[in-house]
């Protein structure tokens, strides 16, 4: 007998009756009817008794990894695809999801088989890319542009999940792109492609899928208007990592960022170069953030700060102007605004500036996003620099903690932030004062381009306002 649920294609909860907001989530207008079809109860009784190991009888050299070949993609992975994973990729329309994931799949056809792992022919097992939403011409038409054509990489167009499921067991291959997942439906659920049942079932189905046969699995999942992943959240607790793409239609680059990784570090981002050749790694990113960065300029400062296990130079810029409203605005772009706002009211408060009349504009330039409150002290440096119209000198980084109280707190990872501070040809670096002997035993040489090397110059700073004081005397 089929029975109806009112769910919720925000975060998958069920209602007995509609409503115009959920309440579980908050979401309006999300919630829709959706009519399931109820199995026949399981027959009772006792189940099978399943064999166990130990843990340090498991061999892994069996399932190595799997290199892409594209570095930055390998980086953000953890090294490579595991055998068996699931991975989630997200992002907005047009950034290059199924670019970047048909260039690796080329790649991964091309890999030739190890001695471990004999094939019959002289490729290894073909990898599957089953597109839901394009034909099978118009991703040939994509991969002769980006030049990721092979014949051992397997093109289907299909959104069924029993036929998809039936190739996979036919061909075996070592790995499945779906692409994407919102549009793979299931025969046994009567509602529609990309609703919360629809998404869950065949995800389920398809991870499942992936641990027994022992492949890797990659689903292209669509985002919502605010950016998060479409869908039940559950998906993401379901799958072994989660990756977003981020960028600008504005610039060329593209980050690749991950924000879950069972098998890696999460926070990890890899930096892409979008080309009319697909999307090419960077591996000096830090190059790429500063190419254009204005010198000579008032409220413009270099943060060095940390994306993962990477670091990365961005800089910091700084807007402030007599405000006509009645409050003054208080805007943020690659930070957040309500730290800003934090921030802001520290400078009034603890160093005396008068920014109560002021609107305060803060921008991490290129696009670039940092969310790590190692990005204080550069922010309110960059806010003071614009305020007194002085200017920063350019061959300092800066990084650090502020307080409440205007104190400057130690952060992570300090030697590899002046590391590459240094390699970079900065010869100064500003930082809290409980980091200063870690860099100063790392005894960093600054890289002058050919001339005559010297120390990276420390200056270590206890309060915001001796900063300040230093740079903007």
């Amino acid at each position: 007998m089929a029975k109806s649920f009112f769910v919720c294609q925000s975060c998958g909860a069920e209602h007995r009756k509609w409503m115009g907001q959920c309440p579980d989530c908050g979401g309006w207008n999300s919630i829709s009817e959706q009519v399931i079809e109820q199995a026949s109860a399981r027959a009772p009784g006792k189940g099978k008794i399943l064999a166990t190991s130990s843990i340090t009888d498991i061999n892994l050299e069996d399932s190595p990894r799997r290199s892409t070949r594209i570095d930055e993609l390998d980086r953000v992975l953890g090294g490579g695809l595991v055998p068996g994973s699931a991975v989630l990729i997200g992002g907005d329309p047009g950034i290059g999801k199924s670019t970047v994931l048909l260039q690796a799949a080329a790649r991964l056809a091309a890999d030739k088989p190890t001695e471990n792992q004999p094939a019959p022919d002289k490729y290894s097992a073909p990898v599957l890319y089953i597109t839901g939403e394009e034909s099978v011409q118009q991703v040939h038409l994509r991969g002769e542009r980006i030049g990721a054509l092979h014949p051992n990489l397997l093109l289907v167009s299909a959104c069924e999940l029993e036929s998809i499921l039936a190739t996979i067991d036919k061909i075996k291959p070592s790995t499945v792109i779906i692409d994407s997942i919102q549009t793979t439906v299931s025969n046994r659920l009567t509602s529609a492609p990309g609703t919360v049942s629809q998404v869950r079932d065949c995800s389920a189905n398809l991870i499942q899928n992936a641990k027994q046969h022992g492949h890797a699995l990659i689903l292209v999942g669509h985002v919502t208007k605010e950016g998060a992943l479409a869908g039940p959240r559950v998906l993401e607790h379901m799958v072994d990592a989660v990756i977003y793409f981020e960028g600008d239609r504005g610039h060329a680059h593209r980050i690749l960022r991950a924000v879950k990784n069972r098998f890696g570090p999460a926070g990890e981002i890899g930096v892409f170069e979008m080309t009319d050749k697909g999307l090419i790694g960077v591996r000096d990113a830090s190059r790429l953030f500063l190419a254009e960065r204005c010198r000579d300029t008032p409220g413009s400062v270099v943060l060095a700060c940390m994306e993962g296990t990477r670091p990365l130079l961005v800089e910091v810029q700084a807007l402030i102007a007599p405000t006509v409203y009645a409050t003054p605005k208080r805007s943020a772009i690659g930070v957040d605004t309500g730290r800003v706002a934090m921030l802001t009211a520290i400078l009034e408060r603890r160093i005396g500036l008068p920014l109560s009349q002021h609107d305060v504009y803060i921008n991490i330039a290129g696009g670039a996003r940092v969310n790590e409150p190692a990005s204080d002290l550069a922010v309110l440096l960059a806010m003071v620099s614009a305020y007194q119209d002085k200017v920063i000198p350019e061959d300092i980084a800066v990084f650090g903690e502020v307080g409440l109280t205007g104190e400057v707190r130690p952060v992570g990872q300090p030697e590899a932030r002046a590391r590459e501070a240094a390699n970079l040809g900065f010869g100064k670096l500003l930082l809290p004062t409980e980091n200063h002997e870690r860099v100063q035993k790392a005894n960093i040489v600054v890289n002058m381009r050919g001339q005559t090397k010297a120390s990276l110059a420390l200056t270590a700073i206890r309060h915001l306002s001796e900063a300040a004081q230093k740079l903007l005397a």
